[in-house]
């Protein structure tokens, strides 16, 4: 699927390092192989780059946290199998025990339910008839909203106040991507934030750019 290296984010923290000579693209085998499961899951269960990213989230804390980076990817591989009734809720906890020597019942198949949805173009970059709402070199605020589902717009910069750096082309909308209600596609602006305007006087100076969609954003004036 288009995009989905991009669905949990960079493993581990701190600055990327650029990778050793002969570095293996998975340390372990078994991460090769979620990484193959959480792709294939997505696809079967009908499901698109946004309600994946949507799953992660979705994810008890156990599941997100203690079993690591890929670990957290088969996870969410399993939850998108049980949303679209590809899996039955204990499938996989049964068939594990049998596989172990156990002889539980496993539950029955269900009738999948996926969603009706369909992309209307490859990737997500859209065409849009309306001109940019916002130019470049304008102040703009990022709405201070909670959205119930899905979303893009990060916590830490929503009511603050920044710079329109680029106006990108128009993409799908993730908040409502995610759910299946449409693609909604807007156009995308690189806002530059003013450390200081995010944590206060007392942060270390520094600029940070932030992709957002259009409507997260409002004019300041």
């Amino acid at each position: 699927m288009d995009g989905i290296a991009d669905m949990g984010g960079t493993p581990g923290w701190g600055p990327v390092q650029p990778p050793k000579k002969n570095e293996p693209v998975f340390a372990e085998p078994w991460q090769g192989r979620a990484f193959a499961l959480a792709i294939l899951s997505n696809r079967v269960s009908g499901g698109n780059l946004d309600s994946f990213r949507h799953a992660l989230e979705r994810l008890d804390r156990a599941a997100y946290l203690e079993e690591g980076y890929y670990g957290r990817w088969l996870n969410a591989g399993e939850l998108r199998l049980l949303d679209s009734a590809i899996l039955a809720p204990g499938a996989v906890d049964a068939r594990a025990r049998n596989l172990r020597g156990e002889h539980v019942e496993e539950p029955p198949i269900p009738e999948p339910a996926k969603p009706d949805y369909t992309p209307t173009a490859e990737g997500t970059l859209r065409s849009v008839d309306t001109a940019p709402a916002f130019e470049v070199g304008e102040h703009v605020r990022a709405k201070d909203m909670s959205p119930p589902g899905h979303t893009r717009l990060p916590r830490y910069v929503r009511g603050h106040v920044g710079v329109v750096d680029m106006v990108q082309p128009a993409g799908v909308l993730p908040d409502t991507n995610a759910h299946f209600l449409g693609e909604n596609p807007q156009y995308v602006y690189s806002v530059r934030f003013d450390s200081h305007e995010l944590w206060g006087a007392g942060a270390e100076s520094f600029d940070l750019t932030v992709e957002l969609f259009e409507s997260y954003l409002d004019a300041t004036s």
